[in-house]
C-alpha cells in the first residue's frame, strides 16, 4: 500500500486506522526550528502534486511567515492554489511541469485551508480562496471557520485536519460536530468518495494527512 505522512503528534486512533488499512504510516517530526504548534505538520515540509509528493529543501525554511509556508500550496492535480509570491521556486517548477492551472491567492497557508476532494473540488473556510477558486472554474464548498483545534492558537484549519487517502476523505477527529457537517458529507459523497472520521476526539489540525503512492 501507499505511504501516508502524518504528524508525530497525530492521534493514535488515526495512526492505527491507517496501519490497519495497510498503509505505511510515516510520522513527521520537527525537522527545523519552528513554532511548536506546526513543527511536526507534514504540509510545512511537503506538497502532494498530481503524480508525486514534492519534498522541500529544509534549508529554505525558517520560523517566520511566509518563509515556512513556501511548500504549503494546495494541489488538486489539476489546479494549484497558493500565494505564488511565496511558493518555493522548485515547487512551482514541478507544478508547471505537470501543467497545473495556477490560482493565485493571498493565503500562504493554502493547503492548511483546503480539503482536496477531487481535481475540480475543494472545501474551504477561506473566503479569498473560495472566490479565486470559483473564478478559476472549481467547485468549492465554503464552510464556517473556527471549529478546529490547533494547540497554541484560537483555532486551526479544516484542510490541516484532513487528507485524501485512496477514495476516502479522512478527518482527524469528529467532523460531525462541525456546523456544516451535513453539507461537507454530501459534497464528498456526491463525488463518489467516502468520509471517515473519529468520534472519540475533537477535530484537530495536524498539518494534513498526505498520501504518497
Amino acid at each position: 500500500m501507499s505511504k501516508v505522512y502524518v504528524s508525530l503528534e497525530a492521534n493514535e486512533i488515526l495512526k492505527k486506522y491507517l496501519r490497519d488499512a495497510g498503509h505505511n504510516v510515516i510520522e513527521v517530526n520537527a525537522k527545523v526550528k519552528m513554532d511548536p504548534a506546526i513543527a511536526t505538520h507534514p504540509d510545512i515540509y511537503m506538497c502532494a502534486l498530481r503524480d508525486s509528493v514534492y519534498h522541500g529543501e529544509l534549508f529554505l525554511l525558517n520560523p517566520n511567515y511566509p518563509a515556512h509556508a513556501i511548500f504549503n500550496g494546495c494541489s488538486t492535480g489539476k489546479y494549484f492554489i497558493h500565494n505564488l509570491k511565496y511558493t518555493a521556486p522548485d515547487l512551482l517548477k514541478a507544478v508547471r511541469a505537470e501543467g497545473q492551472i495556477e490560482v493565485n491567492v493571498a493565503q500562504g497557508y493554502a493547503k492548511c485551508n483546503c480539503v482536496v476532494v477531487d481535481e475540480d473540488s475543494i472545501i474551504t473556510a477561506d473566503r479569498g480562496i473560495w472566490k479565486a477558486a470559483v473564478k478559476a472554474g472549481m467547485d468549492v464548498l465554503l464552510v464556517e471557520r473556527s471549529q478546529v483545534i490547533l494547540k497554541g492558537y484560537p483555532y486551526g484549519f479544516l484542510g490541516g485536519a484532513s487528507g485524501k487517502v485512496g477514495n476516502k476523505i479522512i478527518f482527524n477527529g469528529n467532523i460531525t460536530r462541525h456546523s456544516d457537517y451535513e453539507a461537507i458529507k454530501r459534497f464528498i459523497e456526491n463525488r463518489g468518495l467516502e468520509i471517515v472520521y473519529f468520534e472519540q476526539y475533537r477535530l484537530t489540525d495536524i498539518g494534513s494527512i498526505i498520501e504518497e503512492k
